[in-house]
């Protein structure tokens, strides 16, 4: 998270006709003649979560760069908070909160110490004491951020964001190197930051975190946008129809179908029981995902790209 320089005035709380937070119409980046985003099209609803999602190099870093305003587009139109970000202005950031992959609070300082100085950056902040509450740190309100564990510098980072009353929360891979226990009591933390009413932009390697936290995900691959939609649905019918799994003398098998039940059905009249090691699968966020990607022609390069283990970029 980075701080804001000075006091950010009175916030001017425009909202498109519309009622999209976000609009981004053929976006594109060039670097000479690399295209690192070419076409992009998407838009983000008032109050939605929504995961952009995509493989190491795919272009979400330099796309989320330009809607924060700390990067210039070649091309195309994008608005946010109905301000192009290239024109945003003290008065339009203030109401932007971002929490990076990584931060730099200072550690010799203790976490109402630094959450008080946050609060100063604004004309309106939120109350110091209850954003310590939301973010599960009450109890540690008055320990040196030094000596926190990794989640819990985490949930500074998510106060600081939220301090200013963001109409617009982005979230860089926000779970990065938590444990379990510690990744489901953040989600929890972000959905009441959603039922408050903040619109989260949030990237993740963890699919399951998309799947559990985003109204909607788009996938971008090699700077281009492949699928966009709710996490339900996005991929469409064919890519989420069942998989039956089961095992004979003759070996593994599978059989994709509309009906898995019923086929799992005459299975286990074909072998007069349970046929061994029988699995009804239906695909996750995840196994569509690859599949939006590798129809893409960009593979992830390792298991780590989809575990969040590598850095974004």
């Amino acid at each position: 998270m980075q701080a804001r320089r000075g006091h950010a005035g009175s916030m001017n709380q425009s909202t498109p006709a519309s009622g999209n937070i976000v609009e981004v119409e053929n976006l594109g980046k060039h670097y000479g003649g690399l295209a690192a985003v070419a076409d992009v099209s998407f838009d983000i609803r008032r109050g939605e979560t929504f995961a952009l999602l995509g493989p190491n190099g795919a272009g979400k870093s330099t796309t989320i760069e330009i809607l924060e305003g700390y990067r210039d587009r070649t091309s195309g139109t994008v608005r946010v908070l109905g301000v192009d970000p290239q024109k945003g202005d003290i008065a339009w950031k203030a109401q932007l909160g971002i929490v990076l992959q990584s931060s730099a609070e200072a550690a010799h300082v203790t976490v109402r110490e630094q959450v008080e100085q946050f609060a100063a950056y604004y004309d309106r902040p939120r109350d110091v004491d209850e954003v310590i509450a939301a973010v599960g740190l009450t109890e540690k309100s008055r320990t040196r951020i030094g000596k926190l564990s990794g989640g819990q510098r985490r949930r500074v980072d998510v106060a600081l964001g939220v301090i200013g009353r963001p109409q617009l929360l982005f979230l860089d891979e926000p779970t990065t190197g938590f444990d379990p226990e510690a990744r489901r009591q953040f989600w929890q933390l972000i959905r009441s930051l959603k039922a408050d009413g903040t619109s989260i932009l949030l990237t993740t390697h963890y699919l399951d975190e998309a799947a559990h936290l985003a109204d909607r995900v788009a996938v971008i691959a090699d700077g281009r946008l492949v699928e966009i939609g709710p996490v339900d649905a996005i991929g469409g019918a064919e890519a989420r129809i069942p998989v039956v799994r089961w095992r004979d003398g003759a070996g593994l098998h599978e059989e994709r179908t509309l009906e898995p039940a019923a086929f799992a059905g005459r299975l286990f009249a074909a072998t007069n029981g349970e046929p061994r090691d029988l699995e009804i699968l239906r695909p996750s966020l995840e196994d569509v995902y690859l599949g939006l990607v590798a129809a893409a022609g960009r593979l992830p390069t390792s298991a780590a790209e989809t575990t969040g283990e590598t850095a974004h970029v």
